[in-house]
């Protein structure tokens, strides 16, 4: 079985989705406990598009993540690495425009997106910098960026039984579910060594995204994050009750973080 390492190289990280590509959805709805549908209607309404913009969903995978801009009309690009992951999102949904490309080197010209979201892929990336910076590339001025990546759960006590949850309960319930359980062991390490809601806060903002905030899910084993591309007019925000924690600037969150 593939499976990629922490050192999250491009080649082993595509081969190893592309192995579970089939199976890839059924298999994210078990292990969230159903939970995944709820997170990516959450990240649809923070992103806030209209018919006529135009959005790029990276790292889509087979297009789940995709389809609700498709179903309201807005033209939407799903791109991804894994040609396995395409392949069986083409054949699902064939009007949605399926493209290959790598978050650190974007096949696409500056300034091409109305808005950029990115859903559990941010941390499979290996220059997760660069791939924020490149989705500012992309993304038009007063565009704005809508992140879902897993994150640190913000009581102690369900940390503690969530890390239990990654490392014991997710490979041994994959191994049943899934053909490649071996991934789901790189899934939980992956989880596990990511960095908290305000260092990701942080590495936007370092990036060049600003007005940048995130709400928790779940009691923080998801954190949406939200930011916008400066250098137009900014566009009305979405309620302060969808998105409730407010990023301070960069010296105050790192003070923080610490």
């Amino acid at each position: 079985m593939n499976r990629a390492s922490l050192e999250k190289r491009p080649d082993e990280v595509a081969t190893m989705f592309d192995d579970v590509a089939p199976k890839y959805d059924v298999v994210n709805d078990v292990l969230s406990m159903g939970q995944t549908r709820r997170w990516r209607r959450v990240v649809f309404e923070a992103m806030d598009v209209r018919v006529g913009q135009r959005v790029l969903d990276l790292a889509a995978g087979t297009g789940t993540s995709s389809e609700p801009y498709a179903d309201a009309g807005v033209d939407v690009v799903a791109c991804d690495f894994s040609l396995g992951m395409l392949k069986v999102g083409k054949r699902r949904r064939p009007d949605i425009n399926f493209v290959a490309g790598d978050a650190t080197n974007l096949p696409f010209a500056d300034n091409s997106f109305d808005a950029c979201t990115i859903s559990f892929g941010l941390r499979n990336v290996n220059e997760p910098h660069k791939a924020l910076e490149e989705m500012l590339r992309v993304t038009k001025p007063g565009g704005r960026l809508v992140i879902a990546e897993f994150s640190s759960p913000v009581v102690p006590l369900w940390r503690t039984m969530y890390t239990e949850y990654l490392m014991r309960a997710l490979p041994a319930i994959a191994t049943k579910v899934s053909s490649n359980p071996d991934a789901y062991v790189y899934l939980a390490e992956s989880i596990r060594a990511w960095p908290d809601q305000d260092h990701l806060a942080a590495w936007l903002q370092d990036a060049g995204w600003t007005d940048v905030n995130y709400r928790n899910l779940s009691g923080g084993i998801v954190a949406v994050h939200r930011a916008q591309k400066p250098g137009a007019e900014h566009r009305e925000s979405v309620p302060v009750a969808k998105l409730r924690r407010q990023i301070k600037p960069r010296r105050q969150a790192d003070n923080q973080a610490r």
